[in-house]
């Protein structure tokens, strides 16, 4: 019997970009991640983004974008090198397969390559997404305790997560 194929990641190419547009989210989640259409616009618009394919084999089954400024991450500086983390999620069709994890184990990989000189990994999320926030609690992330009041659904954690 052979494995699965492995979760990882890659930029949003062009022959990537229909499969991405296609991923939606179940509507209760909306309040915390922008639909895919406004998110991968905004990064592709922006030279400090890189918006990324959560792929499984060849099949796109999420998205995210990095910040390569991370002070966009609830407007603030950071005391080492840091990228930032935005509008990571699961498709609906593919949640619950632990392939969020997965992801984030692919991305900090990833991150070594494309960003070397990161230490630090931040992102904020909203205080009553309870799945995401055990997610990146399982992850590694720590909360910094600062909560950053500036998202559209409420306040947020800021998380972190050490780089090697």
């Amino acid at each position: 019997m052979s494995e699965p194929p492995a979760i990882r990641v890659a930029p949003v190419t062009p022959g990537l970009r229909p499969a991405v547009l296609a991923l939606r989210v179940h509507p209760d989640q909306y309040a915390f991640v922008s639909p895919i259409e406004a998110s991968l616009a905004d990064a592709e618009l922006s030279h400090g983004s890189t918006p990324m394919a959560i792929l499984h084999g060849d099949t796109a089954v999420g998205y995210y974008r990095i910040e390569h400024h991370a002070s966009t991450i609830a407007e603030r500086d950071y005391a080492m090198p840091a990228v930032g983390l935005r509008s990571f999620f699961i498709g609906t069709d593919w949640q619950g397969r632990g392939f969020g994890a997965q992801a984030i184990a692919a991305l900090v990989g990833d991150l070594a390559e494309r960003h070397p000189e990161a230490r630090l990994l931040v992102l904020t999320v909203n205080c009553r997404n309870l799945p995401a926030l055990a997610l990146y609690r399982r992850a590694g992330f720590e909360d910094s305790g600062a909560l950053y009041h500036g998202g559209r659904s409420g306040p947020q954690h800021l998380m972190w997560l050490r780089l090697p």
